[in-house]
């Protein structure tokens, strides 16, 4: 994984967090309109402040993500209640590496979408098979 790119292309974005957090919730509904029920009663403006909080502690971890594999692991135990599903991730990781590119705008490089989809593909994993001790658990 290349750290530098994730840190350099985080630090580009960074500024506009809340550019960035509203482009990909409206790129996301617009994607997979099916994901907008599980916002029916949720608190956007919080929400917008969690994923922008969310991606600074990744930020913040790059270079020691063991650290945050307790943290991200309750993440996806917590999305399971929401409905999320495995087959969101790739979609909502999409969009957020769209939303970032469109963000920064000309700065954007195509090594940064190359390090942001292998690193969101790390931090999915590890949501996944957090939900999915949840779901064991559950059927117990």
């Amino acid at each position: 994984m290349n750290l530098a790119a994730l840190e350099t292309s985080f630090d580009l974005v960074a500024p506009h967090g809340d550019e960035l957090v509203d482009r990909f919730y409206t790129d996301l509904f617009a994607a997979a309109p099916a994901v907008i029920p599980m916002f029916a009663n949720t608190d956007m403006v919080r929400q917008r402040q969690m994923l922008l909080s969310a991606l600074v502690l990744l930020r913040r971890s790059v270079r020691n993500l063991e650290a945050i594999v307790p943290a991200l692991r309750q993440m996806g135990a917590r999305h399971v209640a929401y409905g999320a599903r495995s087959a969101h991730y790739p979609i909502v990781g999409a969009v957020l590496i769209g939303a970032m590119a469109d963000v920064a705008g000309e700065a954007w490089t195509p090594e940064y979408t190359q390090a942001w989809s292998e690193a969101f593909e790390l931090v999915a994993q590890t949501m996944i098979e957090g939900a999915a001790e949840v779901r064991i658990a559950a059927a117990a």
